[in-house]
């Protein structure tokens, strides 16, 4: 097993580039794209790095898959983690890829697509009534039986395989952009596990590049924690339409958010629904409403008006795992973007 090297947010370049090299024959080198409708509403030249066309359909499978590969390395038969829906996939899919067992804690909640994939990978399900009781029910099970607990993003290898995201964005805008560098990338914020990796690679590489997370409103302990100091909890059970980000950030996650974020963007739910439709509509990309948090945030007047010097901004499309029938539901309902 590889050590982790040391870092003052605990992820180092050195994590993430070992990581890309763990994972990198088992998962997608996902590609980026542009769209000139969207480059108008912004102002500015956008870069979409696609992760709903990674393996399960979200960037999930290169940190849970670089976690998995660790737990199996110090002798591990099972791994154990708790998920609304993609982290479940992830950790099911990697688990079968390296031939241990996956034990995941779902809430009733969760999108019925997403249930059903989990149990489609092998999983063995076990259902909690709450968000609040995915914790300690996958801590029952941990010690009923047996197993490493795998968190779906606070967790350093989680981390670092989720960084390889930012590895990849740095070196493809080079390309895309002949040879000029991004200037910001903007990426959803939920555990903070995504935008954790990617801020602890692209800030290695590029130190002047901007972080943004993009959070739903609804769902804000990431904007309150960063404000405050120190990890928030939600104020009440969080209700939006990205379900994927409903999480807290964790004693990982919040150090690398609290010192190489620079900012996180707040977004509405009629926003949300009308970037998503946007997306669906204008690049062909059928991305859940989670990836159109940060849609939303680039094409927003308010960071327009915020950061007008930033020209080269890439965007982190983080999955498309949704339950077609309340998709539908939400395209149908959400304006046009341009009068959201």
């Amino acid at each position: 097993m590889v050590a982790m090297a040391t870092s003052r947010t605990g992820v180092a370049l050195a994590d993430i580039e070992q990581a890309a090299r763990s994972i990198g024959e088992h998962v997608h080198r996902t590609p980026v794209m542009s769209s000139a409708y969207f480059d108008a509403l912004a102002g500015r030249d956008l870069l979409f790095k696609s992760e709903l066309l990674q393996k399960t359909g979200s960037f999930k499978a290169r940190g849970l898959l670089n976690a998995v590969l660790r737990a199996k390395s110090q002798g591990a038969a099972a791994v154990v983690t708790h998920s609304s829906g993609n982290a479940g996939q992830a950790l099911t899919w990697a688990a079968g890829r390296v031939g241990i067992e996956a034990i995941v804690v779902v809430p009733e909640s969760a999108p019925a697509v997403k249930k059903a994939a989990i149990a489609g990978y092998g999983a063995t399900v076990v259902m909690c009534e709450t968000q609040a009781m995915r914790e300690p029910t996958a801590d029952r099970l941990v010690r009923e039986r047996g197993g490493v607990f795998v968190h779906p993003s606070d967790d350093l290898g989680v981390i670092s395989g989720n960084g390889t995201v930012g590895l990849e964005l740095v070196e493809q805008a080079r390309l895309h952009w002949v040879g000029q560098e991004m200037d910001a990338v903007i990426v959803p914020v939920g555990g903070g596990g995504l935008i954790g990796g990617i801020a602890s690679a692209v800030k290695a590489l590029l130190p002047s590049c901007k972080v943004f997370g993009a959070e739903p409103a609804n769902a804000d302990d990431a904007f309150r924690s960063k404000a405050a100091g120190r990890i928030l909890q939600h104020e009440r059970p969080p209700d939006t339409i990205a379900d994927g980000l409903k999480t807290v950030l964790g004693q990982h996650t919040f150090p690398i958010v609290d010192r190489l974020v620079d900012e996180i963007f707040l977004v509405e739910e009629p926003r949300i629904a009308a970037a998503t439709r946007a997306v669906w509509e204008r690049m062909k990309l059928a991305i859940e409403p989670s990836a159109g948090v940060g849609v939303a945030v680039a094409v927003s007047p308010e960071f327009r008006e915020r950061y007008p010097e930033l020209r080269r901004v890439g965007v982190i499309l983080c999955g498309g795992n949704v339950d077609l029938g309340a998709m539908a539901a939400v395209i149908a309902a959400a304006e046009p973007l341009e009068q959201a």
